[in-house]
């Protein structure tokens, strides 16, 4: 699957390192609500090609989901600052 990295040269390979170094810590230093979002351009970071369509969770197991992930959050980050921001309105088709 990751054969195209054998004939990449040892800067190319540093510069493929650096471009998913960059994407990867995108990701991570999201937060507040960016933590709920669909990140297809992380995925967008391997070299093959595909457009996946997640099976996406009727609205009672998605809710159910997001309550389990904001309680594993509590359990991880106990003392992670909190916020009360809402949601912004204009975030709503990302």
């Amino acid at each position: 699957m990751d054969e195209d990295l054998d004939s990449l040269s040892r800067d190319e390979l540093i510069a493929e390192i650096r471009r998913l170094r960059a994407g990867i810590r995108e990701h991570r230093d999201s937060s507040g609500h960016d933590l709920c979002w669909h990140h297809p351009a992380l995925w967008g970071l391997l070299p093959e090609k595909s457009d996946p369509r997640p099976e996406v969770p009727d609205w009672p197991q998605f809710l159910r989901g997001c309550i389990r992930y904001r309680q594993s959050l509590d359990r991880q980050l106990p003392d992670a600052p909190r916020t009360n921001r809402p949601f912004p309105p204009d975030d709503a088709d990302r």
